[in-house]
């Protein structure tokens, strides 16, 4: 989503530089039609944005998985020591 948010960025960075050359060259400007492609750059960044946020989101939820996974060994493996030590210290019978 990031990568589509750049090209889209990118098409309206190089219609907003066709558009607005006439008007450094004194020709004829474009019609609104070329201006409204300008919009693109604006929607391009929005929705690298977005894949940026999502993409955070998502790490941020595998870390956290990866973490609780994780302490659930430790507390396993210290639940488990904890009875062979118990076992090990009781009298046999």
């Amino acid at each position: 989503m990031i990568r589509i948010g750049a090209i889209v960025f990118i098409v309206g960075a190089v219609a907003t530089l066709v558009t607005v050359a006439p008007l450094f060259l004194g020709t004829h400007p474009f019609p609104s039609v070329a201006y409204a492609v300008c919009m693109l750059m604006g929607v391009g960044f929005v929705i690298a944005a977005a894949g940026l946020l999502r993409t955070i989101g998502a790490q941020r939820r595998r870390a956290r998985q990866a973490l609780d996974a994780r302490q659930a060994r430790a507390a396993d493996q210290t639940l488990q020591a904890h009875q062979a030590g118990s076992e090990a210290s009781s009298p046999v019978a």
